[in-house]
């Protein structure tokens, strides 16, 4: 049954270690959505193979039960954000890791410039001034459905104001004084 206090792992990790293309994807897409390590990746990279899978399984069979769950992928996707409601099961193929990583609440924060910065936009979710529709959410990671979208903004009983400036971040308290940085 296993530890309670310790919940099995939703993600694996890659399945050849030490490939060069994949880790330099892996830099590329760290600095380009300000990753804290790997983990996160491995997380997306999961949850797409587990689509990926699904359709392909999907694609072999032809029932009514395979029907029904074929419309409820689709539904989800659809949803989800990854895919137009026209689209077939070989689009499910063709997602990347971008296509998720564009979903995730971190992302959508600074793209709605909410934040001046993906860091920024980080540290706000996990310091829970970050709602979408009226809860607070902590997960930078939390893939954002398409109807949520138009519903995220700061949180009203934050203390914390984002100045919107081309120069560098700079975060301030409702009183004035700087904010606490990390």
């Amino acid at each position: 049954m296993g530890d309670p206090k310790k919940p099995k792992k939703k993600f694996e990790g890659p399945r050849h270690p030490w490939q060069r293309k994949r880790l330099e994807e892996e830099k590329a897409l760290r600095r380009e959505y300000a990753y804290k390590n790997k983990k996160e990746i491995n997380k997306m990279r999961s949850t797409l193979r587990r689509f990926r899978a699904q359709a392909r399984k999907l694609i072999a069979i032809e029932t009514k039960q395979a029907k029904k769950e074929r419309n409820q992928l689709m539904k989800a996707l659809y949803d989800f954000g990854l895919l137009e409601k026209e689209a077939e099961l070989d689009d499910v193929l063709a997602l990347t890791i971008r296509d998720v990583m564009e979903r995730r609440l971190q992302t959508l924060v600074m793209r709605k410039k909410i934040t001046n910065s993906i860091k920024q936009a980080r540290q706000l979710i996990t310091h829970k001034h970050i709602m979408v529709q009226d809860k607070v959410i902590t997960s930078p990671s939390y893939l954002v459905r398409r109807e949520e979208e138009h519903h995220i903004r700061m949180n009203p009983k934050s203390s914390v104001k984002v100045e919107m400036k081309k120069s560098p971040v700079k975060a301030t308290t409702t009183e004035g004084g700087p904010a606490r940085a990390k």
